[in-house]
């Protein structure tokens, strides 16, 4: 005969187990403990009930209806089973969701933008840690890394991966998988790079924000043309390993000769590559610099700024930050506000929105910034007409 099932009032498991592990060791040498004390709880959750029962039945191969007679190393061993398998239980029923975090470039230097990322989790009630966990992945520059990460973050089996850090990221990514949700970041155009089907209905398994930086590198080239209107080369340095950078290379082109302006590209998709690129800047003559939009030229920013003031060569960029660092001027959306959206995107995805209704965003504003304290060092007048239209004007 088995073990009934109903309960004496009061136990619980936690109750059970107390009164069994109180059992000193000489008693529990040849115990004899009676039936009564060891019947579970009837409302008792399933998954615990069956795992104590297991317990109980394995101690019992016969019994009198009286009392239980087992040996101390098959209580104990049994015992601790069933106590490792209650705690699995109740994960299982309250698991956390992982949001799989994929970038192109490096965690020193977008550290203000995953601040962004996860005050958007936030804003939607997931914290990292708490209620969600955030897996990281950077690839450093090195994009041909990004697949492997890619499949690293599918194996932990995300909830959703959040593709940051420019195209590169977000095509590895959507190689990887079509089911898993994405939320990209990029400076392109989407539908032209085949991520969705149009920008209101992005159709199956990927949304995200569009930044339109690659966009904008013919308007930089006219605002560096009014800050320097004496120059008559002016420089681009692209990385060719960036997905937009013939794009680039034809909108650069295309505005320095709308202005009367010789360009000279230089690509570079390296750090090593920078110094023999201003060399060359120098052997051309260019008389300033249009850095292009790339997550790698972004995550290298402090040196960038650097090489442009030793070299004494006024230059554009696409983000604030730049700017912040040094850097002369730049022209292009927030890209904190973009990361902040991001973590809205996710978090909407944890709650059950699909990518497919999540239309992708543009921004609609975008900010100019001059240094004013690097244009006196150049030394290089700022027209007045230029810092009416300055968002920012760093002193």
């Amino acid at each position: 005969m088995r073990l009934p099932t109903s309960s004496l009032p009061g136990l619980t498991p936690q109750v059970g187990l107390a009164r069994l592990a109180a059992l000193n060791n000489a008693e529990l040498g040849q115990a004899r403990v009676p039936v009564q004390s060891i019947l579970l709880r009837k409302k008792m959750d399933a998954r615990v009930t069956s795992a104590f029962t297991r317990v109980f039945d394995a101690l019992l191969p016969a019994h009198d209806g009286s009392a239980i007679v087992f040996r101390r190393r098959e209580f104990i061993s049994l015992l601790g089973a069933a106590a490792a398998g209650w705690p699995l239980a109740a994960r299982a029923q309250h698991a956390v969701p992982v949001v799989g975090f994929l970038n192109s470039a490096s965690p020193d230097a977008f550290a203000p933008y995953v601040g962004g990322f996860l005050q958007g989790l936030r804003d939607a009630g997931y914290i990292d840690g708490q209620n969600v966990n955030v897996e990281y992945r950077w690839a450093y520059g090195q994009y041909d890394r990004l697949p492997q990460l890619a499949a690293e973050l599918l194996a932990q089996q995300v909830a959703v991966i959040v593709a940051s850090g420019g195209e590169p990221s977000v095509m590895a990514a959507k190689a990887a998988t079509s089911r898993t949700p994405i939320v990209f970041g990029i400076g392109g155009d989407p539908v032209k790079l085949g991520l969705v089907a149009s920008l209101n209905r992005p159709g199956g398994n990927i949304t995200g924000v569009s930044l339109l930086t690659s966009s904008l590198e013919a308007k930089r080239v006219g605002l560096l043309g009014e800050l320097v209107p004496n120059a008559a080369v002016i420089a681009a340095l692209i990385n060719p390993n960036y997905a937009q950078a013939q794009a680039q290379e034809a909108e650069v082109q295309e505005a320095a000769r709308r202005i009367g302006r010789r360009m000279v590209v230089v690509s570079a998709s390296s750090e090593r590559d920078f110094d023999p690129a201003f060399a060359t800047f120098k052997q051309e003559k260019a008389d300033a610099l249009v850095v292009a939009a790339d997550p790698f030229f972004n995550a290298s920013r402090t040196l960038l700024v650097a090489l442009a003031a030793r070299h004494g060569l006024p230059a554009v960029y696409e983000f604030r930050e730049f700017a912040a660092a040094g850097g002369l001027m730049s022209y292009g959306t927030s890209l904190v506000g973009a990361y902040r959206q991001y973590g809205v995107y996710a978090a909407q995805i944890l709650k059950g929105a699909r990518p497919a209704d999540l239309p992708v965003l543009q921004p609609t504003t975008f900010e100019l910034v001059i240094n004013l304290k690097t244009a006196r060092a150049l030394p290089l007048p700022v027209p007045p007409s230029l810092l009416a239209l300055a968002d920012e004007v760093i002193e």
